[in-house]
């Protein structure tokens, strides 16, 4: 449901994966002041609760805009469909917070819904020549 809310009552979401920092942020917060418009076609998503699942940036960047109401869009999702959507929302700007990926986001659900994981994620490949107990590793070269 799409309204209008105090945007004091809103709430970030704790395991918010992304970020955006300096210029970009600047730019973003400038954008908001010159085009607050653009917030009514691009809602904040919000859980029923008020705890944003996409829009985080753009929340922080309205309160620093200094602006009183946002529009938001409620949706009554399953807590699964709320961490699906939080990361598809967010896949095309700012930059991932990689230590916040790796402490609260499942790597599986993570390579599902496409988001482009660097190496420290993934596990060793394992030598398929190797036909004993112990694997080797391709990378290092060690058994594991």
């Amino acid at each position: 449901m799409k309204r209008q809310e105090k945007i004091y009552k809103l709430k970030k979401h704790p395991d918010n994966p992304r970020i955006i920092k300096g210029v970009k942020f600047k730019k973003l917060v400038k954008s908001i002041q010159e085009f607050p418009e653009m917030l009514e076609v691009r809602p904040i998503v919000v859980n029923k609760d008020l705890v944003v699942l996409g829009g985080n940036m753009r929340l922080k960047a309205g309160q620093e805009a200094g602006l009183k109401d946002i529009w938001i869009d409620q949706v009554d999702w399953s807590e699964k469909k709320q961490r699906e959507f939080a990361i598809k929302d967010n896949s095309g700007f700012g930059e991932w917070d990689w230590d916040e990926l790796a402490n609260s986001w499942d790597v599986d659900e993570l390579n599902e819904w496409g988001l482009n994981l660097p190496p420290m994620f993934k596990e060793p490949e394992l030598d398929q020549d190797n036909e004993d107990k112990n694997k080797t590793c391709k990378i290092c070269g060690k058994d594991i």
